[in-house]
C-alpha cells in the first residue's frame, strides 16, 4: 500500500478503516487482492443497494459497450436516456401518481443537492433554509452550509449563512420542533426570517440512523404548506428500497416538492444523480444549472436495468423480511449485551448506539468486524453508532452472519470495558 500512502492525498478516509487493497466483490461479499473475502455491510455507502456486479446489470452494460452506443452525451437526448425516463415513470412513477419533472444534475449527490437549493430560492425570492440538527447534505459549499456537523463545516473555510438549523424532531427531550419552527414563522420577534425551503433527510443516514415519525413528517408537510415553503427530502442515502418502498418518504404519504436522488439510482455503483421536480417549480432557464457529466449513459442503462432487476425480484417485499429478521436479532440478542446499548432503524438501515460505552468503544467493535470478516461502518456524534447497511440483495445466510460477527465484537467490547 505504500503507492497510496506516498502518491495519494491525506484527504482519503475509508481505506484507513479497512486497510487491504480489494480488487473484486460479488453480491454481498468484497475480496482482497491476497483472497480474503468479507461481508459487505456497508454497500458502498449506499450507493449498491442491488449488490456488487449484478449480473442483470452488468449484461446491459456489455451489450451497449459492445455496440459502440453513446458514452458520452452531456444533456442531449440520447437512447439510453430516453429509455430511462420512460422506465422511471412506468416503474417508479405512475404507480405511486407522482407528477415530476426530471432534472439530470452532475454526477454526485452534493451537485444535486446545490441545484435542489438554487431553484427553491429561484422560485420563492427568498434565501433562507430551516435545515435540522444532525442531517448531512454533502460536501460542497451549499450542501456544506446545510450540514451540521461542526468539523465537517470548518473545511468549508470560510462563513456558511442562510440556514437555521432545527432540532430533528424529538432530539431534544420536551420540544415539539413543529410547534419551535410554528413559532418561528409567526412571532414578529423571533429573529428568523422566513426561509424558501426546508431540506431533510426522512432518515439521518450519517447522523446516527435518526428515524423521523410518521406523525411528525405529515406535520412537516403541512407546516411547509401553511407557510409557503417548500419541502426538499433528500433520498441519496435511504432511497431506491433502502427502507422497503422507493422512496423513504412514502410511509408518511407524504409528496415532498423536491426529491434528490444518487448513489443507488444508477443501481451498479456508477456516478448518477437527480432531482425530481413538481413541474409547476422548474422555472430554470436553459443551462442554468448544467455539467459536462450530467449525461453518464452507462448510468442510464444500468438504472433503467435496476428498476426492472427491483420489480422482477419483489426487492420491497424482501426488504421486509430482512428488516423483520434484522430488527428481532439486534433487539434480542445485541441490545441486552449491555445497559444503555440503544437500537434504532428501518428497512435495512439500522445503527447500534454505544456511546455509552465510551467513544473509542465504536472503533474497537468495527475494527475487531472488520478482522473477522466483515465491512461495516460508523456514524452519529463522535462516530459512536455502528451502522449497518447491507446490499438489499444480501442473502439471509450472510445477513445473519454478518449480525452474529456484530455480536460477538460487541460482546468482546462490553466484556473488556466491564459493561
Amino acid at each position: 500500500m505504500k503507492a497510496f500512502e506516498i502518491l495519494e492525498s491525506n484527504v482519503r478516509s475509508y481505506c484507513r478503516s479497512f486497510p487491504v487493497i480489494f480488487d473484486k466483490a460479488k453480491g454481498d461479499h468484497l475480496y482482497s487482492e491476497t483472497g480474503e473475502r468479507y461481508i459487505d455491510f456497508f454497500a458502498g455507502a449506499g450507493a449498491l443497494n442491488y449488490g456488487h456486479n449484478n449480473e442483470y446489470m452488468k449484461a446491459q452494460i456489455l451489450e451497449y459497450v459492445s455496440q459502440d452506443r453513446i458514452m458520452h452525451g452531456l444533456d442531449m437526448y440520447t437512447k439510453a436516456k430516453e429509455d430511462f425516463i420512460l422506465a422511471f415513470s412506468e416503474h417508479i412513477l405512475q404507480p405511486r401518481a407522482l407528477d415530476y419533472k426530471l432534472q439530470f444534475c452532475g454526477p454526485t449527490g452534493t451537485n444535486a443537492v446545490e441545484a435542489a437549493l438554487k431553484l427553491a430560492r429561484k422560485v420563492k425570492g427568498r434565501t433562507g433554509v430551516f435545515a435540522f440538527m444532525g442531517g448531512f447534505h454533502g460536501m460542497s459549499l451549499g450542501s456544506l452550509s446545510i450540514t451540521s456537523s461542526n468539523s465537517m463545516r470548518e473545511s468549508a473555510g470560510l462563513p456558511l449563512s442562510h440556514v437555521t438549523f432545527i432540532p430533528y424532531e424529538a432530539s431534544v427531550e420536551g420540544l415539539d420542533t413543529i410547534r419551535y419552527m410554528e413559532r418561528l414563522l409567526t412571532d414578529t420577534h423571533s429573529g428568523t426570517a422566513k426561509p424558501a425551503v426546508v431540506i431533510l433527510e426522512t432518515v439521518q443516514a450519517e447522523g446516527g440512523i435518526n428515524v423521523a415519525g410518521i406523525e411528525w413528517l405529515q406535520n412537516l408537510r403541512q407546516l411547509c404548506d401553511d407557510h409557503d415553503i417548500l419541502m426538499i427530502v433528500d433520498d441519496i442515502q435511504v432511497g431506491c428500497g433502502r427502507t422497503g418502498p422507493f422512496f423513504s418518504f412514502e410511509r408518511a404519504g407524504i409528496v415532498p416538492d423536491i426529491v434528490i436522488l444518487s448513489k443507488s439510482i444508477s443501481g451498479y455503483g456508477l456516478p448518477m444523480s437527480l432531482l425530481l421536480i413538481r413541474p409547476e417549480l422548474d422555472i430554470w432557464s436553459p443551462g442554468e444549472h448544467n455539467g459536462t457529466f450530467r449525461g453518464n449513459q452507462l448510468a442510464f442503462v444500468t438504472a433503467k436495468a435496476a428498476l426492472e432487476f427491483r420489480a422482477a425480484e419483489r426487492l420491497g417485499e424482501q426488504v421486509r423480511e430482512k428488516e423483520a429478521f434484522v430488527a428481532q436479532y439486534l433487539k434480542n440478542e445485541i441490545e441486552p449485551l449491555g445497559p444503555g446499548l440503544h437500537i434504532r432503524g428501518i428497512g435495512l438501515i439500522w445503527g447500534i448506539d454505544v456511546a455509552v460505552l465510551g467513544e473509542e468503544a465504536a472503533g474497537e467493535i468495527a475494527r475487531n468486524c472488520f478482522k473477522n470478516g466483515l465491512i461495516l461502518e460508523r456514524a452519529g456524534r463522535n462516530d459512536t453508532v455502528i451502522k449497518i447497511m447491507p446490499p438489499l440483495t444480501i442473502s439471509m445466510d450472510n445477513l445473519k452472519r454478518g449480525c452474529e460477527t456484530i455480536k460477538e465484537s460487541i460482546s468482546k467490547v462490553c466484556y473488556s470495558y466491564s459493561v
